[in-house]
């Protein structure tokens, strides 16, 4: 199973999201640190969760790096997290 997968099903059973984005940017890193031919390690996440309705930027943060981190020790180079709850505005 691709990674990008994994990380939008892990996060979708984690936080039941209004919505989520997982963007698999791999390609922009190309010659930089972490990337391996192939791709499938530098990830962008938008997400929107009543989960996440009064935590702090950290504790969001938090919430989903737990979440993935298998993914996180399988070879995800980078993880941009854009988390939001319903009706905050842009994540």
């Amino acid at each position: 199973m691709e990674t990008k997968t994994q990380i939008a099903e892990k996060l979708a059973a984690a936080f039941a999201p209004e919505s989520l984005d997982v963007v698999d940017e791999s390609h922009r890193h190309e010659g930089h640190a972490g990337h391996r031919p192939g791709g499938q390690t530098h990830f962008r996440v938008h997400i929107v969760s009543e989960s996440f309705r009064g935590k702090s930027r950290i504790e969001r943060h938090r919430m989903i790096n737990r979440t993935l981190a298998g993914e996180l020790a399988a070879g995800v180079h980078a993880l941009a997290i854009h988390a939001s709850a319903p009706g905050e505005g842009k994540a």
